[in-house]
């Protein structure tokens, strides 16, 4: 059994780095911990030559305020993803493996170089640019595109999505229904579809949180859910971040508002021609819908919203479960609506 390591301590981790031939004899690396994942431990090591990696360390039970579990091996299903992203996403957009670690729970990537800025704060400063949406609609598109030409072998690769149900599933879908008795129909039938639907590899956890901007470059982060199964969750889960920040900043709704929309576009260009295409939408509504709920309800939720704006979210959301909106304009324009007080 291997020695009990938490690479925040930045003189263990050196020392495993050492024993472990990582690196030279005598080398002194200057390390910072990264906050911000509820997930990991995160370090990042920069060497006396200049190459930089991020360090990541699962952990079983995550830091949020309600008990949460995973199994730490799913970093081995992120260090897989790691290797599959890079060939499926376009180049510069997945960070490069280094080396992984799976009786420590470890993987280690190149860093993203300096500087670079988070996209998520970006947005939350009411920087919404339409490069940088593009972007994100192509990136998804690209991956879902192109794993789809790969499904014979990624069905296989990707095929337990136990991190999946116990990261995404659980904490956002089973649990809210638990707290939100309104909404237990809805999310039994929504999990019920997304268990019975394999098309292509699914990130699982495709949010600006996870996107850094480098030399005005998207890159994607943070794999360890990534699965074969539907598209439409990483599209729901993706618009709801979008949608919950033209909640939060009222001033900027209307720019987050034709974001959402065009981001929606541009990953349905990028998409390309895959046969289930013209079938995604509305399943990408329900998807939305749960994630817009579970993200104020949730184990999980969003930190910037304040109490009253997640009270005003459920109340927005929940009526549209019961009759969803048939496509993204009309999700877009209904949930807006309610928020100021309408009920189209």
């Amino acid at each position: 059994m291997s020695v009990a390591l938490d690479i925040e301590d930045h003189t263990a981790l050196e020392a495993y780095l050492h024993q472990s031939g990582r690196i030279a004899v005598g080398e002194r690396p200057v390390m910072r911990t990264l906050t911000g994942g509820v997930s990991n431990r995160t370090v990042l090591v920069r060497r006396p030559g200049g190459e930089t990696w991020v360090v990541k360390q699962a952990l079983e039970k995550l830091r949020v305020a309600v008990d949460w579990f995973s199994n730490p091996s799913r970093i081995e299903r992120e260090a897989l993803g790691i290797h599959w992203l890079g060939r499926l996403a376009p180049p510069g957009s997945i960070p490069r493996y280094i080396f992984e670690d799976r009786d420590h729970h470890l993987v280690a990537m190149a860093a993203v170089p300096e500087p670079h800025d988070n996209w998520k704060l970006l947005l939350l400063s009411g920087q919404v640019h339409e490069a940088h949406i593009r972007q994100f609609g192509e990136l998804l598109g690209t991956i879902h595109s192109n794993a789809y030409e790969h499904r014979t072998e990624l069905a296989e690769l990707f095929r337990d999505r136990s991190f999946f149900e116990s990261l995404r599933i659980e904490p956002y879908y089973a649990y809210t229904a638990s707290q939100v008795a309104e909404s237990i129909e809805f999310y039994k039938r929504l999990i019920a579809d997304t268990q019975a639907c394999l098309l292509t590899l699914v990130h699982g956890d495709y949010s600006p949180k996870n996107i850094l901007i480098h030399g005005d470059r998207l890159v994607l982060l943070d794999h360890e859910v990534i699965h074969f199964g539907d598209p439409a969750f990483d599209l729901g889960f993706s618009l709801t971040h979008l949608l919950s920040k033209a909640h939060h900043l009222p001033s900027l709704r209307t720019d987050f508002a034709v974001a959402t929309l065009q981001y929606w576009q541009f990953y349905r260009s990028a998409l390309g021609s895959v046969p289930w295409k013209d079938d995604l939408e509305a399943r990408a509504v329900r998807h939305a819908l749960g994630c817009l709920l579970g993200r104020v309800r949730g184990r999980s939720t969003l930190e910037y919203l304040a109490p009253a704006e997640r009270t005003r979210q459920q109340q927005a959301v929940v009526p549209l479960m019961h009759n969803p909106p048939p496509s993204v304009p009309e999700l877009v324009a209904q949930f807006l609506s309610r928020l100021e007080g309408g009920s189209p």
